[in-house]
């Protein structure tokens, strides 16, 4: 049954593998797109005219406001003052590495929820049925200490024995809260 899970799981991991590998080779190919790279010149406001922002996509060498500010708001002979004010920048990124980024951290989150799927089919199966664990509406034994079954002391070797007595200490804490609730509320009503 556990076997049928996991391959009915392997292969959809695959596909998304596969994918993965696709889109990224992919993007390293891909030649550089024009929204990579622009000029931005931003111009304060000058005279009666309000500042604005102009964005183009040019060269570096073409990047000044001559060639970005389209059209000129000021006339001819307050063209040079008013290029004067502007502050032109021209701006490269990458998008491939914006696009790699992106894949690789949903790469992550996929994977650990594959895993938290997997510890959700395959807990039930690992976890044994602990006698000594109390139910949480049995109040009356609530406060006596779980006796250690034989060779306790040998346990706590692996990582899911340990995660298994911090997971009963915690159940432990809360059934004792709950009883502390429920005394509570009963010494109110």
């Amino acid at each position: 049954m556990l076997g049928d899970k996991v391959l009915s799981l392997r292969a959809p991991v695959l596909v998304a593998v596969a994918l993965l590998c696709f889109e990224a080779i992919s993007i390293v190919h891909a030649n550089k797109s024009f929204e990579d790279v622009r000029c931005k010149c931003i111009c304060p406001p000058y005279r009666n005219i309000s500042g604005h922002i102009y964005n183009r996509n040019v060269s570096q060498k073409d990047c000044n406001c001559l060639h970005i500010v389209d059209p000129m708001p000021v006339p001819g002979h307050d063209v040079e003052a008013y290029c004067l004010l502007c502050e032109c920048k021209y701006e490269e990124r990458s998008s491939n590495t914006i696009k790699v980024t992106i894949i690789i951290y949903l790469s992550v989150v996929g994977m650990l929820l594959l895993y938290m799927l997997f510890l959700l089919l395959v807990d039930p199966l690992i976890r044994k049925h602990d006698p000594y664990t109390q139910p949480l509406h049995n109040e009356e034994d609530a406060e006596d200490i779980r006796p250690q079954p034989e060779g306790a002391q040998g346990r706590g070797n692996t990582v899911l024995e340990r995660v298994e007595g911090a997971q009963q200490r915690w159940k432990k804490q809360v059934q004792e809260q709950r009883k502390t609730v429920f005394d509570r509320h009963k010494m109110l009503s």
